[in-house]
């Protein structure tokens, strides 16, 4: 019998290949009696993708039937050489070594089909938009895998219309400018992506990206309709892409990792605290403050009388701390040190989450990140730090109603000791608010599970997707060719 083989493209970036790896394994779930094998394609990342070289290898040490590609980077990225180069935004960088990637990519796909083997889809991330002109010279369908929620499209796909119909730069609209997109709430222009907030070339590749998703076959978004109901019938009824057709847009998740960490004190920790009593506090592989910010957390956390787990990260721009004490005031960790943790650089968060005795998360907003607060039913505080964090933070207080806003102080950009303190104490302890706010949390929860269970909505687009993908015809009786490269095999960490 012939099989078929379904590529993911994830692009760089944590938050991109995490969400990837879980599409995969959502995939060996639901599709495996249609004899359809996955497989994932990544290009070893440039220095600036932080983190995205550790995961990758977490994923070739993992023990599933998923393979992993790991190909060398393209010789070029497209970028200028040179000492004098003005240094580059991040973003508009990535998406020149995503297009530099086209060439390398198409000769990989080329190799993958034999006469045994059919390739047949390759899904996209959302960054990878040049990759559709390597989709249509092989004649594959493609397919984007949208790593946000239902929100977060409405406004990415609304975003070439929205800059033709202001006429001007996002920037020029001035601060106090609030933007409508169908299905969300309004938007200040202090909650766009910092990227948006000129017409250099990160703003024009995003719109670019935006500009040319409608083309695919199909667009799978890592959410749950329950959680955002409003957006996903903006999305089914066009009005995010007013001038053309909206493809089928899937509604798969939650997806995110089932963790599985059981040997980290952290976890030892939280076993002897009470359920529902630990505030835990992580900023995500980016999220950095400097000192000051640290000492205001410390001072907030101490004064609120709340049990608390906090990951710290050295300050931006200096070596990870050997001891992260020297971070935090004089004496912190040791006044604290029957009510608090304090873990460097890492926790195994998907288990403490999922721990009984968590009981609220302050999170930067990072999509995956929100989700796994959901899924297990905690309360956020939301403290958005780049990206499109803020748009999350939005959804998240405003439409879903499962988390409040750590505000920042508004000449300094900081959170202070006295808004910890008071947020932290406010969301722990037996105010009608706090309670209200934790039972939408369980409820959601409750939601989530049920997205994914038997027939459960979740579970029905999936299959709609899988239905739709191997309906298409694939490519098929492609001689192999390898490109002037070798690649890795290797498991990933599903």
């Amino acid at each position: 019998m012939e099989k078929k083989t379904v590529v993911l493209y994830p692009g760089v970036g944590v938050g991109h290949l995490a969400p990837m790896l879980e599409l995969a394994r959502a995939f060996l779930l639901h599709a495996g009696d249609q004899q359809v094998d996955v497989a994932i394609v990544v290009f070893e990342p440039p220095v600036y993708a932080n983190g995205f070289a550790a995961t990758v290898a977490r994923a070739k040490a993992s023990n599933t039937s998923v393979v992993l590609h790991v190909l060398p980077p393209p010789v070029s990225d497209g970028g200028e050489s040179g000492d004098d180069a003005e240094p580059e935004d991040p973003l508009a960088r990535m998406l020149r070594f995503l297009r530099a990637t086209n060439a390398p990519l198409r000769d990989f796909l080329r190799s993958l089909s034999t006469a045994s083997r059919r390739l047949q889809a390759i899904v996209l991330d959302m960054f990878c938009a040049d990759a559709l002109d390597v989709a249509e010279e092989l004649g594959l369908p493609a397919y984007f895998f949208f790593p946000s929620g239902a929100a977060g499209l409405a406004c990415f796909l609304g975003l070439p219309a929205m800059c033709a119909s202001v006429g001007t730069s996002f920037a020029a609209l001035g601060e106090s400018a609030v933007l409508s997109f169908p299905g969300v709430p309004p938007l200040r222009f202090a909650d766009l992506p910092q990227e948006l907030a000129d017409d250099g070339e990160a703003c024009k590749g995003i719109i670019g990206v935006a500009a040319r998703m409608p083309d695919a076959r199909g667009i799978l978004i890592n959410s749950f309709e329950s959680l955002e109901p409003r957006a996903m019938r903006a999305l089914r009824d066009g009005l995010c892409v007013p001038d053309r057709p909206t493809p089928p847009v899937y509604c798969v998740g939650p997806l995110v990792s089932p963790g599985g960490d059981t040997d980290h004190d952290c976890l030892r920790w939280l076993d002897a605290q009470p359920d529902r009593s630990v505030v835990f506090l992580c900023f995500g592989s980016m999220g950095t403050f400097p000192k000051k910010q640290l000492e205001e957390i410390a001072v907030g956390l101490e004064r609120s009388g709340q049990r608390f787990l906090w990951v710290v990260r050295s300050p931006p721009g200096e070596a990870p701390a050997d001891d992260v004490g020297a971070l935090l005031p004089a004496g912190f960790q040791e006044r604290n040190e029957d009510r608090g943790l304090v873990v460097k650089n890492w926790a195994p968060q998907v288990d403490v989450l999922r721990h009984r005795a968590a009981g609220a998360f302050v999170t930067h907003c990072g999509w995956n990140w929100t989700l796994e607060g959901v899924v297990t039913g905690l309360p956020l505080l939301c403290w958005p730090l780049y990206a499109e964090q803020k748009m999350n933070k939005v959804w998240i207080v405003e439409e879903m109603k499962l988390g409040v806003e750590m505000r920042r102080r508004d000449d300094d950009d900081v959170v202070t000791a006295e808004e910890v303190e008071a947020k932290v104490r406010w969301v722990m302890e037996d105010s009608d608010g706090a309670r209200a706010l934790r039972e939408r949390a369980a409820a959601a929860r409750d939601r989530a599970a049920e997205a994914l269970s038997e027939g459960g909505p979740s579970r029905a687009a999936f299959l709609d997707f899988v239905v739709d993908l191997l309906a298409s015809e694939g490519m098929v009786n492609v001689s192999p060719m390898c490109g002037p490269y070798i690649y890795v095999q290797a498991k990933s960490s599903l």
